[in-house]
């Protein structure tokens, strides 16, 4: 432990640069932002250090295009025996910058311990943490068993599918033992998984007609305005009274929940420097996007009927009433034993690193281990990264270096674990 402390710590001013170059690359999404250039600038510092890199584009995966292709890379080093194979995988996308900022959002800028910028927290803190924790662990350990991987992933912002989904269905996780999924869950805890979610576009239908003589017309956005009312009136009563014995942060999150992303009625709106009036019509259409947030322990049918019940309420007391849902978006709650071989792993190195021990949480909302646990077929996953959840996607967003350094040692002492110590246990 001594020496990957000592490794570590020596190249902490090159996790500082490592983490403010990776800032300084603004990989935005939407739409995609200069992703070839991100896993260009990984390739080009591991492979001279004797990592195999492999660039991959997925191809017709959505967002993918010749304008904004999405670009993943993955490095492996492979070892000198024969043994498992412990995955690093972070997103390097990042969301939109927003207002707010008092700080350049991609100008990585250090001030006391802090690195700023946007994605320094959720999550490229989080990626040097795993690539500094590797290379540490490698230069001491050359011909260590079984092999060690560090992917960096596209859009896992928007849903991960031109990313680790896209490894996933080809076969990237079949040989891969564990997972470690570097998300800013604070360097204590262990992330075992995440809640379900379900996206819908929910669609009150009615008919147009001059607006001077509503009478003749049938108005949209008061059918969506009694179907609001019901949600308030019997849905989010409903959700508040389910809870689960998941380990969900933050509190409120235990309960199942429904937010109302979007709503929008009538004409189409105008660009901001339009200096014209709108037409005078009767709403024909309008139109919410729910995002419907489930626990392990209900059914996606079952969330999904409840809305149709609902629905089927309103439309009992408004005789015009028509409406359509439609699925965008859904996934299944998962959550990794804690009696997991990289939990247990990771729970002993925390204990050691910090003196403490490691509590136990599940994301309020999905990342990319739905795609690993789903797709990939492998459920030995955890997310473990340095930073406050609270910050990502914040205005002067930041990852700390001290939290980037703990978490690079308890990274270490797991590959020591999973690649030396279970190996050797096991000749």
């Amino acid at each position: 432990m001594d020496a990957l402390k000592s490794a570590i710590e020596s190249r902490s001013a090159a996790l500082i640069a490592l983490t403010q170059d990776l800032i300084r690359i603004a990989t935005l999404n939407p739409p995609g932002r200069r992703y070839r250039e991100i896993c260009d600038y990984i390739e080009a510092r591991m492979a001279p250090q004797g990592w195999a890199c492999e660039l991959i584009r997925a191809h017709g995966a959505p967002g993918d295009s010749e304008d904004f292709p999405r670009w993943n890379i993955v490095a492996r080093h492979k070892g000198a025996r024969p043994g498992e194979c412990v995955h690093f995988n972070s997103h390097h996308d990042v969301v939109e910058v927003g207002h707010g900022w008092t700080r350049d959002p991609f100008g990585g800028e250090l001030q006391g311990d802090r690195i700023y910028g946007r994605g320094a927290c959720d999550m490229k803190g989080g990626l040097a943490a795993s690539i500094i924790a590797a290379e540490a662990f490698v230069a001491l350990n050359p011909d260590h068993a079984g092999q060690i991987e560090i992917s960096a992933t596209a859009d896992e912002e928007s849903g991960g599918y031109g990313g680790v989904a896209y490894l996933a269905q080809q076969g990237a996780f079949a040989h891969v033992g564990h997972v470690i999924i570097p998300e800013p869950l604070h360097k204590d805890r262990i992330c075992l998984g995440h809640r379900g979610v379900w996206w819908a576009e929910i669609e009150t239908q009615g008919r147009i007609a001059h607006g001077s003589m509503p009478f003749l017309g049938d108005c949209a956005v008061r059918h969506m305005g009694a179907v609001m009312d019901e949600m308030e009136a019997t849905l989010w009563p409903l959700l508040a009274g389910k809870h689960t014995e998941m380990p969900v942060i933050p509190e409120g999150a235990r309960s199942s929940t429904l937010n109302i992303n979007s709503i929008h009625g009538g004409a189409v709106e105008q660009p901001e420097d339009f200096t014209g009036l709108p037409t005078p019509c009767v709403p024909d259409r309008c139109r919410i996007v729910i995002d419907r947030r489930f626990l392990i322990e209900e059914d996606l049918a079952e969330v999904k009927s409840e809305v149709t019940a609902l629905m089927e309420r309103v439309k009992a007391r408004r005789p015009s009433f028509k409406y359509e849902i439609r699925d965008l978006f859904q996934v299944i709650p998962s959550m990794t034993d804690k009696d997991a071989p990289v939990v247990r792993s990771t729970a002993a190195a925390i204990e050691r690193v910090l003196g403490r021990e490691a509590g136990y949480v599940v994301s309020p909302g999905t990342y990319d281990q739905k795609h690993i646990d789903r797709i990939g077929k492998l459920k030995n996953c955890i997310a473990y990264g340095p930073g406050v959840l609270d910050l990502a996607h914040q205005p002067d967003e930041w990852v700390g270096v001290q939290d980037m350094l703990d978490s690079a040692r308890v990274m270490a002492l797991v590959l020591d674990d999973l690649l030396n110590t279970t190996a050797n246990a096991g000749q």
